[in-house]
């Protein structure tokens, strides 16, 4: 079994979407989806079609705002260079999924295949640049959705640090189930 299927980051929002009878619900969620999927098949156009010119993606783990984006070209740009590095591997094992009109709740282990190449540049010593290894955390997102429909923020709260040790979770090729390579 595969330490990383991106099928399974979806697949909590495929279940709730196929019980969902709420117009506006099922409108939020799908959103989701479209999301979810895109980013894992590297789909920047439909990634994009889902975020608000007016986002706001806030990551707490970064108290001082550091690492916030802001506005619509600035998420792009994010998604751009994460797709860039190869870090886009990766699995939101979702154990709570909580829909409401304006905002989702996705909770669960977030695990991504870092490419040892893309944590050199992060000035993290690996002994394989050519590998990919594990970061894993606990997360929290809420996504808020704006007036227009769209996501107006991606906010994220991890339990830990997942890079703290990576050099030490070396994954196998076979680890991973990817949409994308």
């Amino acid at each position: 079994m595969a330490v990383i299927d991106q099928r399974v980051t979806w697949a909590q929002v495929e279940e709730r979407l196929a019980r969902e009878t709420d117009p506006v619900l099922r409108r939020n969620l799908e959103l989701l989806l479209q999301h979810q999927q895109a980013e894992a098949a590297l789909d920047m156009e439909r990634l994009m079609a889902t975020v608000s010119e007016r986002a706001h993606y806030h990551v707490y783990s970064q108290p001082d705002g550091s690492a916030d984006l802001v506005g619509k070209p600035a998420v792009q740009a994010f998604y751009e260079a994460f797709a860039a590095s190869g870090a886009h591997k990766l699995q939101l094992d979702t154990e709570r999924l909580v829909v409401d009109r304006h905002c989702i709740v996705t909770e669960g282990t977030m695990r991504m295949a870092y490419p040892g190449r893309a944590l050199a540049a992060r000035g993290i010593e690996v002994d394989d640049i050519d590998a990919l290894y594990l970061y894993e955390s606990r997360m929290c997102i809420l996504w808020p959705v704006g007036e227009d429909g769209l996501f107006v923020g991606e906010d994220t709260y991890t339990a830990t640090d997942g890079f703290v040790g990576i050099e030490h979770r070396k994954l196998d090729r076979t680890d991973v189930r990817a949409i994308v390579e």
